[in-house]
């Protein structure tokens, strides 16, 4: 399997951060960690392994990049829009860094698609829905899409409003909510076993495929089992088995 790992050094966040590369054609991916992970966690936990026969036939690209949860959403010390500004200066890596990255790995501009677990569902799904015009699809699993529920403290301002799916798509119509229908795709998975209520995962996955569907916004909802975890295995299980649906 082709793999590369690269330094991206980012302005706005004053350090480099990790991108792992997996594969060497198919379908670009930006997969982001779970809460506070590295770029090599996918990897570790037998994601990347999950999926290996698309990346050695081609059909994908995986592109692991880390994570910034400590200062901004995991950081307990400040309170919620402060958290948000401070993701402000990942999303400026990701998108002044990171993808343009892709895109020249990938011999010119193409799109890209997301993907995350836990927490990395939320930014997912955030990411394509802000740029679906980078991102038109996001696979997201067990995903909790809103911030202000993960230990969050203190008054939602503009930049965690603008951060929070489950709030601004409930608001979005007009000209742009069109352009949103014909152009990004959300797949929505959690399992119904432990965890996934603790974390909130499973109440938030309905309620945001509820928002979706009605804003007529394309998605697909994916439940599985009472036996099925918010744990890596669980992701494992579901990579493997809808990644082959969109390479």
């Amino acid at each position: 399997m082709s793999r590369e790992v690269t330094e991206l050094w980012s302005n706005d966040l004053g350090a480099a951060g990790t991108v792992i590369r997996y594969g060497h054609w198919g379908r670009a991916v930006l997969v982001f960690p779970a809460e506070r992970g590295r770029a090599w966690d996918f990897e570790n936990n037998g994601m990347v392994g999950a999926v290996s026969t698309l990346i050695d036939e081609g059909r994908v690209k995986l592109y692991c990049v880390d994570s910034y949860d400590a200062a901004s959403w995991s950081n307990q010390n400040i309170p919620l829009e402060e958290r948000a500004r401070q993701h402000g200066r990942y999303e400026s890596w990701i998108l002044n860094e990171v993808v343009p990255w892709i895109h020249r790995d990938c011999g010119g501009a193409v799109e890209v698609a997301t993907l995350g677990c836990s927490i990395g569902a939320f930014h997912a799904a955030n990411f394509a829905l802000k740029r679906a015009d980078l991102f038109p699809l996001a696979m997201c699993f067990s995903g909790n899409y809103d911030p202000a529920s993960w230990n969050g403290w203190g008054e939602r301002g503009s930049e965690a409003y603008f951060n929070s799916p489950l709030d601004y798509v409930a608001n979005l119509h007009g000209d742009h909510l069109d352009w949103l229908r014909g152009r990004v795709s959300l797949l929505l998975v959690c399992g119904q076993g432990q965890w996934e209520d603790t974390t909130r995962s499973l109440p938030s996955t309905k309620q945001f495929a509820g928002l979706l569907a009605g804003k007529g916004i394309r998605h697909e909802l994916d439940l599985w089992g009472f036996d099925v975890p918010h744990d890596w295995p669980s992701w494992r299980a579901q990579l493997a088995h809808h990644l082959p649906r969109f390479c």
